[in-house]
């Protein structure tokens, strides 16, 4: 399993993964989940993925491929498409095409498999973007209303979200809302782990304007964690009934 969130802000967006996949309690790897596509001041695309590896990983080389291809066309290529929800509906055929082939290859042994993304991207002269893309192709989009979309192992993580993120909140308070998620997910949830990705793309940038690889053992992480979980105490203790 996995946990990956995206944050739609007036400022620009936020992205958060970690890297654990497991097949079994005794099969624990560590795999980027988090991709980039990026034309510096032209448009900048991030991808992040949850669900099977091998749908994930086939479908980012796909895309890749398509990018190379000496007939890339603005049908086939996500750095050629000229809107973003193009991007989003070549992402989501991609992820559609291969899930069904995989899902035939394993229907013999009564088994399937499933991954969803989520693309966070912006063209030069476009409105930033964030989409949440289902195994079978389709997509919804983060709105005002609900400015962030995750993936994965998302219950645990979401309240938070739910309290303090609005289009409004600073790229500051937007990173600490997005590590607090996954604090609260790692605290709660096995099948998520360390090492995390985390980038920030602010507006109209259309580049990436921030990575961060974020291991166990990070003092900085360590440190709100700590400082999170004593402010949950003081608050509860606080409260009368």
């Amino acid at each position: 399993m996995t946990y990956c969130v995206g944050l739609l802000l007036n400022e620009g967006m936020v992205c958060l993964s970690d890297t654990r996949t497991n097949a079994g309690l005794d099969n624990i790897s560590t795999y980027r989940k988090m991709f980039f596509f990026e034309d510096p001041g032209e448009r900048v695309i991030t991808i992040m993925t949850a669900g099977s590896l091998s749908i994930s990983q086939t479908t980012i080389a796909r895309l890749r491929e398509a990018i190379d291809d000496p007939d890339a066309s603005v049908d086939t290529s996500i750095m050629l498409a000229p809107t973003m929800l193009k991007v989003a509906l070549i992402i989501g055929n991609a992820l559609a095409a291969v899930r069904s082939e995989i899902d035939e290859k394993l229907s013999a042994m009564n088994q399937g498999a499933s991954a969803s993304m989520i693309v966070a991207a912006q063209r030069k002269g476009g409105a930033m973007r964030l989409f949440l893309i289902y195994p079978e192709g389709n997509f919804i989009e983060a709105t005002e209303d609900t400015p962030f979309l995750q993936i994965g192992e998302h219950k645990y993580g979401k309240p938070i979200l739910d309290r303090v993120v609005k289009p409004s909140t600073s790229l500051a308070d937007a990173e600490k809302a997005v590590l607090l998620s996954m604090d609260s997910t790692l605290r709660s949830n096995l099948s998520v782990g360390m090492p995390l990705d985390l980038c920030v793309i602010e507006k109209d940038a259309c580049k990436v304007s921030r990575k961060r690889r974020i291991e166990a053992g990070d003092p900085s992480f360590r440190a709100m964690s700590e400082a999170w979980s004593g402010a949950l105490r003081d608050g509860f203790t606080q409260i009368k009934l």
